[in-house]
């Protein structure tokens, strides 16, 4: 009894969801660990191909235009990513592994990306390529999905910005990382292959083994397992419709700061050949260096910045300057057409996307209109994500062939962030 009197005086800001206890520190280290390092592998190993080596092997494979092979690799990609990141979400709200309910989807998509990533590098013909690259696309989801609804499902509200800040970071930094390892192998790729198939592996069962175990879901001696069939199944998958208006102001919001951010990110080294006017070498060197100071600021701020919106109890003054400072980073080339504006976005739209990654999960968790689906529908919100990172090419290069240049390509981006976040601004009851 007096047990249940002294958890009752809790604030339930402080309670760990899955214990209905507070967090011990060691917990909160293990989650930030894991987090991290899960952001980092996954990314990492996704970018030591996609971005680099597979690109550039598929200049001498000699079964068509290499750009078109990426093209067809990753738009095709992207639909199963979209599919599969509402299915394993919406599967792992409904699991009942002694495990656990996310354990067994991030272990089991770790080892999927891994053997999906070995057979793309070893693939020599357009099928097989793309095949093996979707099959990686529902790995990586099947481990993404699960592995971000732990937010909701294990931890405390006063430490959700600091947690999702650890995840985040460590995705936009493993980019750069995969980047950097990705180019020293462009001569001799294969131990390349061998890294990123080996990252992959471990990327989700080492997460596992760092964060503290989750608790079993299997149904109890007497409970019945709920029935499946076409219906229930069905529903599985519908979006959610009841107390939902912050849910998709979230989502729009979302959608529109990344597709804004993404028609600049996505076609750094054009800009810098055809906008700026440098040769492939200067321009490629540039590049790098820009990766290196939008990884250092990225993850800085990141880190700081979930902290702090966990001190204060709020999340749209952090996205707020947050969307400022990618607004003035897309404008720094805008108006100094130059390398120096170049590198203005890499600091100030790195630094803010940086800041906005930290608290992006944790927002996603504060507007769910039902904790027991969390699975499924941060699955959906997961969807603009990615629907934003190929929206901002696509927009970005229909501009260039109406227009002839990139000038136009900044002021849609800069409208499209701050539009996003009028939307996030407008989301009631959450700060």
């Amino acid at each position: 009894m007096a047990q249940q009197t002294a958890t009752a005086t809790f604030d339930e800001n402080v309670i760990a969801p899955d214990t209905g206890k507070p967090m011990p520190k060691t917990e909160t280290w293990r989650f930030m660990i894991g987090f991290i390092i899960f952001g980092v592998m996954w990314m990492m190993s996704g970018t030591i191909g996609s971005n680099v080596l597979f690109p550039e092997r598929f200049n001498g494979l000699g079964i068509g235009q290499p750009e078109a092979i990426l093209a067809t690799m990753n738009s095709v990609g992207s639909v199963f990513a979209l599919v599969s990141n509402l299915v394993f979400g919406a599967l792992s709200d409904h699991c009942h592994s002694r495990f656990g309910k996310r354990t067994p989807f991030i272990v089991v998509g770790g080892f999927i990306c891994g053997a999906a990533f070995w057979s793309t590098s070893v693939a020599t013909t357009l099928p097989m390529i793309v095949a093996s690259w979707c099959v990686l696309q529902i790995g990586l989801n099947c481990m993404l999905a699960p592995a971000v609804a732990v937010l909701s499902d294990r931890i405390p509200l006063n430490k959700r910005g600091t947690l999702s800040a650890f995840y985040g970071g460590g995705a936009t930094a493993g980019q750069s990382v995969g980047t950097i390892i990705g180019t020293q192998f462009l001569s001799n790729p294969v131990p390349g292959f061998v890294i990123g198939t080996v990252s992959w592996l471990l990327t989700g069962i080492l997460a596992i083994i760092i964060w503290p175990r989750e608790k079993s879901a299997a149904l109890a001696d007497g409970e019945k397992k709920e029935e499946l069939n076409l219906v229930s199944l069905l529903k599985m998958f519908v979006p959610p419709t009841k107390n939902c208006r912050n849910f998709y102001l979230a989502l729009v919001g979302r959608l529109l700061l990344i597709f804004g951010y993404f028609c600049v990110n996505g076609y750094q080294l054009y800009i810098l050949e055809k906008y700026i006017g440098l040769p492939v070498a200067e321009a490629g060197a540039v590049l790098s260096s820009m990766s290196v100071v939008i990884m250092v600021v990225s993850l800085i701020s990141s880190l700081t910045s979930g902290a702090i919106s966990d001190k204060i109890g709020a999340r749209k003054p952090i996205i707020a300057v947050a969307t400022l400072l990618i607004a003035v980073g897309i404008a720094a080339p805008w108006i100094l057409k130059s390398v120096m504006g170049m590198y203005g976005f890499a600091l100030l739209a790195g630094l803010g996307y940086g800041i906005y990654s930290s608290v992006d999960q944790a927002l996603n968790v504060d507007v769910l209109p039902s904790k027991e689906e969390a699975g499924k529908d941060l699955g959906i919100l997961n969807i603009a994500n990615t629907i934003g990172q190929i929206l901002g090419p696509i927009v970005t290069s229909s501009i260039v062939v109406a227009t002839g240049s990139y000038f136009m390509a900044f002021p849609v981006a800069i409208v499209l962030v701050v539009v996003g976040f009028v939307f996030i601004a407008l989301i009631k009851g959450v700060k």
